[in-house]
């Protein structure tokens, strides 16, 4: 299970996931998507206050993981863009993080 799973380092010489086998992790973390090189999710709020409590807590999670989301907030609007920029394209820990995430 992913959320059972922490981040790792990631080489820089490591390959980003095959697009195959990012498919299939998909599976593990609903509600996100896959565009290039990237999985990305937008979460919708009353208002700009919980969504800023929701970023505040994903801001923990990210240092606790040493794996970082780009976060954009537009009012009650949050959408995370996860991707492993180090390698140019997805690992493992991008999807372990949402599905972290998804258990917030």
């Amino acid at each position: 299970m992913l959320t059972d799973s922490n981040c790792a380092q990631v080489d820089k010489s490591s390959p980003p996931i095959v697009v195959e086998e990012a498919r299939k992790l998909m599976e593990e973390v609903p509600g996100w998507e896959m565009r290039d090189s990237m999985i990305t999710r937008e979460f919708k709020y009353k208002n700009f206050s919980e969504a800023m409590r929701f970023v505040n807590r994903v801001a923990d999670l990210a240092e606790g993981q040493d794996h970082h989301p780009d976060i954009h907030i537009s009012y009650n609007k949050v959408r995370l863009d996860l991707s492993t920029h180090k390698i140019g394209g997805l690992s493992m820990n991008d999807f372990i993080m949402a599905a972290k995430v998804n258990r917030l």
